[in-house]
């Protein structure tokens, strides 16, 4: 585990030591778990633009697609 020394605006640490109270939770534990929480939140949203950017880069090729699937059910290939 490692050791940081962390400077908190003074609006967010009251915030959070009133959270604390409410939680019962030591503020070590609620600030590991924000932080895993705000990684988790990062990494699904990195995941999200990628998946959008390859399905742009899919949908001229897919449409493509679609037309010959279209011209061939009309001339009753299909």
């Amino acid at each position: 585990m490692k050791t940081l020394s962390l400077k908190l605006d003074d609006e967010i640490f009251e915030e959070t030591e009133e959270v604390l109270k409410e939680k019962g939770m030591a503020r070590n534990r609620y600030i590991n778990e924000a932080v895993d929480f705000y990684n988790r939140y990062y990494h699904r949203k990195k995941l999200a633009r990628a998946f959008e950017k390859a399905s742009g880069m899919v949908s001229e090729s897919s449409m493509d697609i679609n037309a010959e699937f279209d011209q061939l059910m009309d001339e009753g290939a299909v």
